[in-house]
């Protein structure tokens, strides 16, 4: 790179992504000899960036949180409302930028003085947010410590209830999170498993990392998002659920997020099926669309929007 501060900006953000750089990797990355490196990590110091260095063979660098936020022309103020707005965010607050936040957050949190931490904890544990939908909510810590473990290659350990409800300790190594629907999944190695798990992140708690780096394993699947999806239509459910309604594929899938499937069958009527342990959602997902509908399966459907019907009558 021969523009000084065009490789300065990409330096900066390279140390963002990792907790720890070796300085080859990171020469390597830059194109540039390890004197130069040098030099350009010193500019940033320069610039209020606290950068720590490892010398040796396998030195390298690393980006710490420092006594005074980097020249990001934000004040305290500022810093503090953008972390606690990308907590919201990450915890489902914001449909579909879930995960982006999640990495937004992971780089904030990573550089953020301890005072104003202090802050933005305050903020987050006494205030309550209201998840409309009624999804299950996940701590903020919970979802930066598991993405910065994903970053770095860092083994973790936490406590996990299973959909039995049984309780274990769990040992992993982290691959990816999904924001899938109203919930967040960690595709992870399990380590005594010996195989590919997915853990919903609102059943864990205490998440935190070993120190242990491991070399990442190749994921059966084309990405995590479809690791997800196919191991969560592998489980048993009670009802599946099949309806033609008067709207196109677009509207209802809408309304169905990723908790369900959309077929168009023309521009104006489109198939919904999804797979429940309950007939709640499927009935508010309709009464969501608005449009007029034929139930193909189950016939349960009929008599759970039958009672529900009736319910709302009684109750004008």
């Amino acid at each position: 790179m021969a523009n000084t501060s065009a490789r300065m900006l990409r330096l900066l953000s390279l140390l963002q992504t990792h907790r720890y750089w070796p300085g080859t990797e990171l020469s390597e990355q830059l194109a540039v000899s390890a004197r130069t490196l040098r030099r350009d990590v010193d500019r940033l110091r320069e610039l209020g960036y606290p950068v720590d260095a490892t010398r040796g063979v396998a030195g390298g660098y690393q980006l710490r949180a420092g006594a005074a936020l980097p020249p990001l022309l934000l004040d305290d103020e500022e810093a503090v409302a953008i972390a606690v707005g990308l907590r919201n965010a990450a915890g489902g607050a914001v449909a579909g930028i879930g995960e982006t936040s999640v990495r937004a957050l992971t780089k904030v949190t990573q550089v953020l003085p301890p005072r104003l931490r202090r802050r933005v904890d305050a903020l987050q544990t006494y205030t309550v947010p209201a998840v409309f939908g009624g999804g299950p909510t996940v701590e903020a810590q919970d979802l930066t410590v598991i993405a910065q473990a994903c970053r770095d290659d860092e083994r973790l350990r936490f406590d996990y209830r299973t959909r039995d409800g049984e309780q274990a300790t769990r040992q992993v190594e982290p691959h990816r999170l999904v924001s899938l629907g109203r919930r967040w999944y960690l595709v992870a190695w399990d380590v005594e498993r010996h195989d590919w798990r997915t853990f919903r992140v609102d059943r864990l708690a205490g998440a935190t990392t070993t120190g242990a780096r491991f070399r990442p394993r190749e994921l059966p699947a084309d990405d995590a998002a479809t690791y997800v999806r196919d191991r969560l239509t592998s489980i048993p459910t009670r009802y599946r659920v099949v309806v033609d309604v008067q709207a196109p594929a677009a509207t209802v899938q809408r309304a169905v997020w990723d908790w369900g499937t959309v077929e168009a069958l023309d521009e104006s009527s489109s198939r919904l099926t999804m797979n429940v342990d309950a007939l709640d959602w499927p009935a508010f997902v309709l009464g969501t669309v608005g449009a007029d509908f034929s139930i193909v399966e189950p016939p349960e459907l009929r008599d759970h929007l039958r009672q529900l019907g009736e319910r709302f009558i009684e109750s004008t």
